[in-house]
């Protein structure tokens, strides 16, 4: 607030100088309105500094959002309508998925979440793996989180919670989880930053974040470019969060396994 303002205010508070009741409720009004401007600019300010981190460009990648994030492009996020292509039956030649869940190392006992679950293709894979545990099978789009209830109802699976986040926050209780799993996933999240923060305070201790993405540096790989990610880039993008790079597991075919571990150390800045 400027300083004038607050020196008039003090000294008509203080009756120093005399008004009429009509005048004092316009004095009210103004002194309330200055503090609302103060809040407004510390919210805008506060906005400002988390959006900051982000670059917007008009010429990019048409399969990109325009967002860009420490030099990375984010992907379109994929609809429910291609629910069907995830359930795809050459996904495991393609994907090797028995070998990735082999390379999780999953524990009876362990609460994983499955973040980006999509129609549940890989938590309900894992959930027979976890019969003292469950999978928190999350996503930010309600038709898939439909999908996902129905199959739990048809398998008659009771270890498979269904979770509705939004482009924020995972929704996630905090220090819950065990594992956190996103396959082909965290290059979408349009805040990428303020998930991997959230996503972070869900863990435990010695908990573990797994990237599992399309190798960014093989070309041979055929997937669009903003749909996959370097190892370098996604350990670029984990800096400022309390994590630290455990190991990359290279036995897919065409992705990488990417794992992080929950530290005690605070976050720091986000660039």
């Amino acid at each position: 607030m400027n300083a004038k303002i607050v020196i008039k205010l003090n000294i008509i508070r203080n009756g120093t100088t005399q008004g009429s009741i009509q005048g004092k409720t316009m004095l009210s009004r103004i002194f309330l309105t200055c503090l609302a401007l103060l809040s407004s600019t510390t919210a805008f300010a506060q906005t400002l500094k988390t959006d900051s981190i982000y670059e917007e460009r008009k010429i990019h990648d048409p399969n990109g959002i325009g967002k860009f994030f420490k030099g990375r492009e984010i992907a379109h996020v994929m609809g429910y309508q291609a629910a069907g292509w995830l359930e795809r039956p050459e996904r495991e030649k393609e994907e090797n998925t028995s070998k990735l869940i082999e390379s999780l190392k999953l524990k009876p006992h362990m609460i994983v979440a499955d973040v980006g679950a999509g129609s549940g293709y890989l938590s309900f894979r894992m959930a027979p793996l976890l019969p003292k545990g469950k999978v928190l099978a999350v996503d930010i789009q309600k038709e898939m989180i439909k999908i996902i209830n129905a199959k739990s109802k048809q398998k008659t699976l009771q270890n498979v919670e269904t979770i509705l986040s939004t482009e924020k926050d995972p929704k996630l209780p905090e220090n819950s989880v065990d594992m956190i799993i996103m396959v082909d996933v965290y290059h979408e999240f349009a805040f990428p930053f303020e998930m991997t923060r959230a996503m972070c305070k869900s863990l435990r201790k010695g908990g573990t974040m797994v990237f599992v993405e399309f190798r960014g540096e093989d070309p041979e790989v055929p997937i669009k470019l903003v749909h996959k990610m370097a190892e370098k880039q996604v350990i670029l993008e984990m800096k400022g969060h309390d994590l630290k790079h455990k190991e990359t597991i290279g036995v897919l075919p065409w992705q990488h396994i990417i794992i992080f571990e929950k530290t005690d150390s605070q976050p720091t800045d986000t660039k």
